[in-house]
């Protein structure tokens, strides 16, 4: 079972990196312009750490409103300082 687990992981890695590459390839103004595998890495990465955090941020924010449920309303406030801390 642990191997499974492994395996979607790292499938997941693998599509989760391609997935930041075409996105950070699509903002090249140059096509001849490539990533490092490390600067994607890296960028998979600290977006994996954004979503998490936006998701905790929203999650206590719905919380301190006495709410059940996560709703957009509570992820549009923690957003500017969410931007300000990264």
């Amino acid at each position: 079972m642990k191997s499974k687990n492994l395996c979607f992981n790292l499938n997941f890695l693998y599509l989760f990196q391609e997935t930041v590459n075409k996105l950070l390839s699509s903002f090249f103004k140059e096509e001849k312009t490539r990533c490092n595998s490390d600067v994607v890495v890296l960028m998979a990465e600290m977006l994996k750490i954004f979503v998490q955090e936006a998701a905790v941020r929203s999650q206590k924010q719905a919380e301190a409103e006495d709410c059940n449920q996560v709703d957009i309303e509570h992820f549009e406030k923690i957003v500017p300082q969410l931007l300000l801390d990264f």
